[in-house]
């Protein structure tokens, strides 16, 4: 294979036969259960990089089922998203990610730099709860709970929260293990419809795990929940920081 070849030809890894199809990635009937928590914002500053600004001490814990997504299939993930501000832009800094599918794992991280590592997530109905729980190996690390559509939410409303950017740290390796990439990207969900949107009341439960830290953002009070049933596209990302770039 010559160097035109390669380069015409390479986009993810494996190079002849890569874990994910070019995007864009298209999610049908994306199920979220999201549950807002009060935390410490000591822990919160630990881990959310500048230049993001975290304006008060929130996390949504979330759980999400996708049945049918483009390349990716049939999986579920759950984790932490920290509601910040950039340039007084409000969204949301991915933090943690756990799922049970290897294609999104791979092209999550190295096409955006989402967070995620390998686990068993689950979000399913109860007789009269929705429950997610997120399992590493035989350990429970989280379990959501929330009254099944109590209440109906206003449409457009939810749809204005998903305008909003999501940001995360991509973080490559140069072969000696220093950091060859290191960046701040940015991304947006497009193309949303929203099938369904309820609040209800809600539980969580964090437990601590050595290589699944949740329970490092602890809950302190549940202040919302909301459950989601939508079809939306995974925007492509745009790098915002360059964390690598020389100064001046």
């Amino acid at each position: 294979m010559n160097k035109s070849d390669l380069i015409s030809t390479a986009f993810a890894m494996p190079l002849t036969s890569p874990s994910y199809p070019k995007g864009p990635y298209k999610f049908v009937n994306r199920e979220f259960l999201t549950i807002t928590y009060r935390t410490d914002m000591e822990a919160l500053r630990r881990v959310v990089p500048e230049p993001l600004e975290i304006p008060e001490p929130l996390v949504k814990y979330e759980f999400i089922r996708m049945p049918d997504s483009t390349g990716f299939g049939d999986y579920t993930e759950s984790g932490q998203v920290i509601p910040v501000t950039l340039d007084g832009v409000a969204g949301g800094y991915v933090h943690s990610m756990f799922l049970n599918d290897d294609a999104p794992i791979a092209g999550g991280r190295e096409i955006w730099g989402f967070p995620k590592k390998l686990a068993d997530p689950s979000l399913r109905v109860e007789k009269d709860t929705l429950v997610g729980t997120l399992d590493v190996g035989s350990v429970r690390v989280a379990t959501g709970t929330m009254g099944y559509k109590h209440r109906e939410l206003d449409h457009a409303k939810v749809l204005k929260g998903f305008d909003a950017p999501n940001f995360m740290l991509k973080i490559i390796p140069h072969v000696d293990c220093t950091p060859r990439i290191c960046e701040l990207v940015r991304y947006y969900t497009i193309d949303v419809t929203l099938k369904g949107a309820w609040e209800g009341p809600a539980g969580l439960e964090l437990h601590r795990h050595a290589l699944a830290p949740v329970a490092d953002l602890p809950v302190r009070e549940v202040v919302s929940a909301v459950h989601l049933l939508t079809d939306l596209t995974l925007g492509l990302g745009e790098v915002v920081h360059d964390y690598l770039a020389p100064k001046g």
